[in-house]
């Protein structure tokens, strides 16, 4: 590529990265912005809508003359696959660029099956999905994928996850982009949730935790708004922190005592049973709750107040302004969130607490396919992505 040719792409790319906010601008308020001349604002407009990337606005209220056209991201130019994977259940979802969710498939999937039978029902399913709603492969821009499990976001690598035998060190990028080639990104199921609750309900919230109660425990860290995903993919790995009242009690990590052993639904559940109370697993616990069951509600506060022990610690390490309490628990509704509230505001220091939110989910069970939307759309349409797609 020659250097005015390099240049030229550079230029269009930059200009795009004013627009994909959304916010529609004319060529004058484009200019002024980025200081270049106005024939050269029109010159990578009009490459920009070539490309179907951008598109014309409802027209700008006029000085005199003709009225100036504004321009905008044109969300419909490409699309983009989210994949949540949980322990025992799978959703899939196209969105288009600005994040809305076009369609979308859920059904129960075993994790522990293994990467080839769990990566073949998520080509299988996408490729069904993509042909419902009349998109061809060609206009798929990346893929967002969520595991319940450590991920080496670097490689996409699962890191030896708990509940996902055989996945260990997987290269599960290479293997779906095997066939379906485009962009591949995979983080951990927690911390897309907290890109999707950000999304959907709190966007102008820099400092953000999201915690998911289900199967396991786990939370996901948004700090000066950027996500913390640690040295090693684990960065809010709450679940298996040692709770005093846990003592003794085994975790599955190989500990003793951990969050997750006396707080997730499968624990809430066996609390249950010891005391002659039928619950299998959590949804069992869930159901019981919402018939009123005192016994239940009282182990529900229980595990509220587990999690806040850990999270009096969370808040004073992170200082977050609000944390997003979710995953299939959270269908309890207040009683889990009263006993992580009881404790969070009383043994926290009060400046801490002055202006932090404990709220449910707004995202509920779509924060996962939302955040991997979001995990697909940054890269899609980063300066690095469009540069490539300029160029060719």
């Amino acid at each position: 590529m020659s250097t005015a040719t390099s240049t030229n792409v550079s230029g269009v790319s930059q200009l795009f990265q004013l627009l994909r906010d959304g916010v529609p601008r004319t060529r004058a308020e484009l200019a002024k912005a980025t200081g270049l001349a106005r024939s050269t604002i029109a010159a990578r407009v009009d490459e920009l809508m070539r490309m179907g990337l951008i598109i014309p606005m409802a027209e700008a209220v006029s000085t005199g003359g003709r009225p100036p056209s504004r321009f905008a991201l044109n969300p419909e130019a490409r699309v983009v696959l989210a994949a949540d994977l949980g322990a025992s259940h799978a959703t899939l979802a196209v969105s288009d660029l600005a994040g809305r969710i076009i369609a979308q498939h859920s059904e129960p999937l075993d994790i522990a099956l293994g990467p080839e039978p769990v990566l073949t029902w998520v080509v299988d399913n996408a490729t069904a999905l993509m042909e419902r709603i009349g998109r061809s492969r060609t206009e798929l821009a990346a893929i967002g994928m969520g595991v319940p499990g450590p991920v080496e976001h670097s490689t996409g690598q699962p890191v030896n996850p708990p509940i996902m035998p055989g996945w260990d060190r997987v290269d599960v990028p290479g293997w779906v982009r095997r066939h379906l080639d485009v962009p591949v990104l995979v983080d951990n199921d927690v911390n897309i949730m907290a890109l999707g609750e950000r999304a959907t309900a709190w966007p102008a919230v820099d400092h953000l935790m999201f915690v998911k109660v289900a199967t396991g425990i786990g939370s996901g860290i948004i700090s000066g708004g950027v996500l913390q995903r640690g040295a090693q993919g684990i960065a809010g790995d709450i679940g298996h922190v040692q709770v005093a009242r846990g003592a003794g009690v085994p975790c599955h990590c190989g500990n003793r005592g951990c969050l997750e052993a006396l707080a997730s639904g499968p624990a809430i559940a066996r609390a249950l049973r010891e005391q002659g109370i039928p619950a299998e697993n959590g949804d069992d616990v869930v159901d019981l709750v919402k018939r009123g069951s005192i016994d239940a509600i009282q182990a529900v506060r229980q595990a509220g107040r587990d999690i806040g022990e850990v999270l009096t610690t969370a808040v004073s390490l992170v200082n977050p302004s609000v944390i997003a309490i979710g995953g299939s628990m959270a269908r309890v509704g207040e009683h889990l969130i009263a006993g992580v509230r009881e404790v969070v505001y009383t043994r926290s220091i009060p400046l801490a607490t002055e202006h932090l939110s404990i709220v449910q989910s707004a995202a509920a069970q779509n924060a996962a396919v939302l955040g991997a939307s979001m995990l697909a759309i940054e890269h899609a349409l980063s300066p690095e992505s469009l540069h490539a797609f300029v160029a060719a």
